[in-house]
C-alpha cells in the first residue's frame, strides 16, 4: 500500500478524533472469536459516543484468519480451523508468542485509511528497531513490517497489518511475530505472498523475546504516533508487487 497522496492531516497532527488517553486492556490469552465480538461491539460503542478509543492486547490459541482477499489456493492443507473475517488482506496465522494488538479508535474526518496504517507500521518500527532489528523497515506494495533480505534469506516479514474501518472506528490491526513457531505459515500462503518469508524477533536476534517484553514499547510507539508526535518515516527498503491488488472480494 503506497500512499498516492500526501496525508490528509500535517505528520505531526493526531489522526484520532479524540484528545483523552487511550484505554489499554490487556486481555491475556483469548479465543479469536471471542476478541473479534468484543472488537465489534466496543466500536459500535465507540461510535456511539459510549466508550472511548481503546487497544486491546492479547494473543491467540492457535488458527488461521481469511481476510476478504483470500483465495482458495492460500488456504491451509492442515487440519486446524480457519475464521473468515471481514478485515481486508489475505490469510495468517495466529498463535501463542505473537503479539497482536487490536486498536479500535474514532479517526478523525476526513479519514485517511492509508495514512493510519502507515503509522501502525511507524509504531511497528519503531519498536522492533528499538529492540535490536535495526533494519526493519518497509516494501514498498506490501503492508506490515519487513526485514531486508540478508544471510542466503529473502525478505521476510516480522509483523503484519489488517485492518477494517467502519462508521469512521477501526478494527482488528497488528500481529507482532515475538517468540512464536513459524510451522504454521508453512501450511499456507501467508498473506498471499510466495516470494517472501516470515520470521520472529527471536529468531532475527538470537534470543528469546517475548510478547511481554514486546507490549510496552509497542504501545508507547503507537500512542505516539497515532498523536503525531512519531512522525513517519521513510523506511522503504524495496518494492513488490501488491498480493491483493485486482483480486475479487469474497461475499
Amino acid at each position: 500500500m503506497t500512499a498516492p497522496r500526501k496525508p490528509f492531516f500535517p505528520a505531526d497532527r493526531s489522526i484520532r478524533a479524540a484528545s483523552d488517553p487511550l484505554n489499554i486492556r490487556h486481555l491475556g490469552v483469548m479465543d479469536y472469536r471471542e476478541a473479534w465480538e468484543l472488537q465489534a461491539d466496543l466500536a459500535a460503542r465507540r461510535h456511539r459516543g459510549e466508550v472511548g478509543d481503546t487497544v486491546l492486547v492479547v494473543e491467540h490459541p492457535n488458527v488461521y484468519t481469511a481476510g476478504k482477499r483470500t483465495q482458495p489456493e492460500d488456504r491451509p492443507h492442515n487440519d486446524l480451523p480457519v475464521i473468515d473475517v471481514d478485515r481486508g488482506g489475505r490469510i495468517t496465522w495466529h498463535g501463542r508468542g505473537q503479539l497482536v494488538l487490536y486498536p479500535l479508535i474514532q479517526l478523525a474526518d476526513p479519514v485517511d485509511v492509508v495514512d493510519y496504517v502507515r503509522r501502525l507500521e511507524e509504531a511497528i518500527i519503531q519498536a522492533v528497531r528499538q529492540v535490536g532489528v535495526e533494519d526493519a523497515g518497509r516494501i514498498d506494495g506490501r503492508s506490515g513490517v519487513w526485514v531486508p533480505a540478508s544471510h542466503g534469506k529473502a525478505d521476510r516479514k516480522v509483523a503484519a497489518i489488517g485492518i477494517r474501518i467502519t462508521r469512521g472506528v477501526t478494527m482488528h490491526g497488528i500481529s507482532l511475530n515475538c517468540s512464536n513457531t513459524l510451522d504454521y505459515y508453512h501450511h499456507i500462503i501467508p498473506c498471499g505472498i510466495t516470494d517472501a518469508g516470515v520470521t520472529t524477533l527471536s529468531e532475527e536476534l538470537g534470543r528469546e523475546v517475548s510478547t511481554e517484553e514486546m507490549t510496552a514499547p509497542l504501545l508507547a510507539a503507537l500512542t505516539e504516533a497515532l498523536e503525531g508526535r512519531l512522525v513517519v518515516a521513510d523506511h522503504s527498503f524495496g518494492s513488490a508487487p501488491d498480493p491483493t491488488k485486482g483480486l475479487p472480494r469474497k461475499r
